[in-house]
């Protein structure tokens, strides 16, 4: 969460210290909203986590990355989504300085590493398409999730590394409410910052599934004139592969932008104009509302996940030999 921009005296102006009463009613309601975005969150993506886990059918290299999002979205909802919604209901940070910088290095790697793994399914499938041959000898389970260890440890300490040696100061208040918590980064190691956690996966992401869905619409159509050659009639089931392909592709796309993108507009105009805490919280929130959305982007478009889920909720997974249903 860095802010450039922010003037300290004036920061709990309106929002991060209000005078407004909410009734208790209201109290209550927003507290149990809270918890159904925090509950659905984190069970959403456990399920993916024990779906892939258990299921020997499901350990594919592609998978594990998809494994590796829904670890880190979990992390999400676990460690950071209760104190962002506390943060928002209670109008202020009502937490300790301590708990406050791990707040800020476990939003940056986390959201960081969630961005990334993004990035690597977007490669991930792309070279499948692409080269599919090449992509069977040159991926395996192992390698993935070699590559999502070493940036979850990169990302750890870089972030780390800037807050402690190159700009970040933690900016708390400890007078009134006891006040808010952010980290300010100086303009030079925030352009850095936004170019390679944003600009450049972002980039990545609709450059390479564009790709993917040009290949998709390729194998459709080279599907569907086989099957007009053969005078089959396939050709029906090819095109419907190629519109469901197209919208997959379009909804993961435009949700993931639609939910980091102002975040990253927003900081950004701090450092022309003053931010507005309480905007930049909700804005701050729909960051993390990623990791919610995230697996019924890349999990309930699919067969197989519900499928697991059916099997997890009736607790057939713990029949014997399990792990080796046929699920897809």
């Amino acid at each position: 969460m860095n802010i450039t921009g922010i003037n300290q005296s004036d920061i709990c102006l309106g929002f991060s210290c209000p005078e407004i009463s909410v009734s208790t009613a209201v109290y209550v309601l927003l507290y149990v909203s809270a918890a159904a975005v925090v509950l659905l969150t984190v069970c959403g993506n456990l399920l993916i986590i024990i779906s892939v886990c258990h299921f020997k059918q499901l350990h594919t290299p592609t998978n594990m990355l998809i494994l590796s999002l829904a670890v880190s979205d979990f992390l999400v909802g676990v460690l950071l989504m209760p104190t962002a919604l506390i943060w928002i209901i209670e109008s202020c940070w009502i937490f300790n300085i301590i708990y406050c910088i791990f707040f800020i290095l476990a939003s940056f790697s986390l959201t960081t590493t969630s961005i990334f793994i993004v990035a690597l399914i977007a490669v991930d499938r792309y070279f499948a398409l692409s080269n599919p041959f090449l992509y069977t000898k040159a991926v395996s389970v192992n390698k993935n999730c070699a590559v999502v260890v070493f940036l979850c440890i990169l990302f750890l300490c870089c972030h780390i590394a800037l807050q402690y040696f190159n700009g970040y100061y933690i900016v708390t208040n400890i007078v009134m409410c006891p006040g808010y918590c952010f980290s300010h980064l100086d303009e030079g190691w925030f352009l850095f910052d936004l170019l390679v956690k944003f600009a450049f996966p972002l980039a990545v992401i609709i450059t390479l599934y564009g790709r993917v869905f040009v290949i998709a619409r390729k194998h459709a159509t080279a599907i569907r004139d086989f099957n007009i050659q053969r005078r089959t009639k396939n050709n029906t089931d090819s095109m419907r592969s190629e519109r469901k392909a197209a919208k997959v592709l379009g909804i993961l796309v435009s949700i993931f932008v639609a939910c980091l993108l102002p975040y990253y507009i927003y900081t950004i105009l701090g450092i022309i104009i003053q931010i507005e805490i309480g905007l930049f919280l909700r804005i701050l929130l729909l960051l993390y509302l990623n990791s919610t959305i995230n697996p019924v982007i890349y999990a309930l478009f699919y067969p197989w996940f519900r499928k697991c889920v059916k099997l997890i909720l009736t607790l057939r997974i713990f029949n014997r030999d399990s792990s080796l249903m046929n699920i897809l």
